[in-house]
């Protein structure tokens, strides 16, 4: 993200948050050069010092491993080490300081939780007619990991069911209001019969256009940060709208997609032009947001474009757990003896 002023972004002296593996360290910005002299528009390399550390561990930096020293980027920071701890006590195999003996959609962001308290992930929804369905592979494997995806996995990314459990999980962040809310949607739609209003008065279209434009207002127009936002924002509603048929959805709502899915194909009336995004809301979004671990983890993305898009991912959960009046306030609908009927019919 060089700067288009072709001036340094970071000053000598400056107080700034730098990348060092996957964690940010705060450090202090010794000197700065150009990339390449024969190009300044090429950007700036920074020599920092990590508070702390021995003057030995002094480096040149790209500009795209420091961060300004904001309340929000100290926040990334905390969670950032906060999510390699529980990382560290996972693999020693010691409890997590947060916990809850129910297992919702995605209550625990790796690939080894199980989701499915109820069976979102026992039976693999039916796609709807004319689509074309590969086996699922459903249950835990004998590393405990919950392999239900495998297909689609697959299907975006060609990778062999072997090689979809072999590879790690990455960590994504998910502020402790969003975990919540995912808890009582799995109450609510599991246990209580109740389907999320669809179409959703904040579907996730809404949510992502005023999230980038909210969040375009804090970069700099036409520079690489703005960019990268534009592209992590129709990467989400891409993904919503390809995997929410696919694993997204729990069993009961299956009968609800259908008969939506096929309302949005169709493209009549109040439906023309939509897409499942534009029409499903950010309760929905959430189960994504849990989901993308996995998905993640199975693509080619390198190291330096997985931090990235983690640390993206997690500013756009930190602002939506910040609006959960505006986004997440639907009150959830009864689904009715006729459509309960029909679910327990497999109609």
């Amino acid at each position: 993200m060089p700067s288009s002023s072709g001036q340094p972004v970071y000053q000598k002296d400056e107080k700034a948050l730098c990348f060092h593996g996957e964690l940010l360290y705060e450090a202090k910005v010794l000197d700065y050069k150009v990339k390449d002299p024969n190009d300044k528009k090429d950007g700036f390399v920074y020599r920092v010092h990590y508070k702390g550390w021995k003057n030995t561990w002094d480096d040149w930096v790209p500009q795209e491993r420091l961060r300004k020293l904001t309340e929000e980027n100290k926040e990334l920071a905390s969670n950032l080490k906060k999510d390699m701890d529980a990382q560290r006590r996972a693999a020693s195999g010691k409890p997590a300081s947060i916990s809850t003996k129910k297992r919702p959609f995605g209550s625990e962001l790796t690939a080894s939780s199980a989701r499915g308290s109820e069976d979102r992930s026992s039976v693999a929804p039916q796609p709807p007619r004319g689509t074309k369905r590969g086996r699922e592979i459903e249950g835990i494997d004998k590393g405990g990991h919950f392999v239900a995806k495998v297909r689609f996995a697959q299907r975006q990314y060609g990778t062999n069911e072997e090689e979809f459990v072999r590879r790690p999980a990455v960590r994504l962040f998910m502020p402790d209001a969003l975990k919540s809310i995912l808890v009582d949607d799995w109450e609510k739609v599991t246990k209580e019969a109740k389907l999320a209003p669809v179409p959703s008065p904040t579907p996730v279209t809404k949510f992502l256009n005023e999230y980038e434009r909210f969040e375009l207002g804090q970069r700099r127009p036409n520079s690489a940060d703005a960019d990268i936002l534009e592209e992590i924002v129709a990467g989400v509603k891409e993904y919503f709208n390809k995997s929410l048929g696919r694993i997204l959805l729990y069993r009961f709502e299956r009968q609800q997609f259908y008969e939506m899915h096929k309302a949005v194909e169709a493209g009549h009336g109040e439906h023309a032009g939509k897409t499942l995004a534009d029409v499903y809301g950010c309760e929905h979004l959430l189960r994504l947001f849990v989901s993308m671990p996995d998905l993640i983890a199975h693509t080619n993305m390198d190291a330096q474009s997985v931090s990235r898009l983690r640390e993206e991912l997690h500013k756009m959960t930190s602002w939506l757990s910040k609006r959960l009046e505006t986004y997440l306030s639907n009150e959830y609908q009864h689904a009715g003896q006729d459509y309960v009927e029909n679910v327990k019919s497999g109609a």
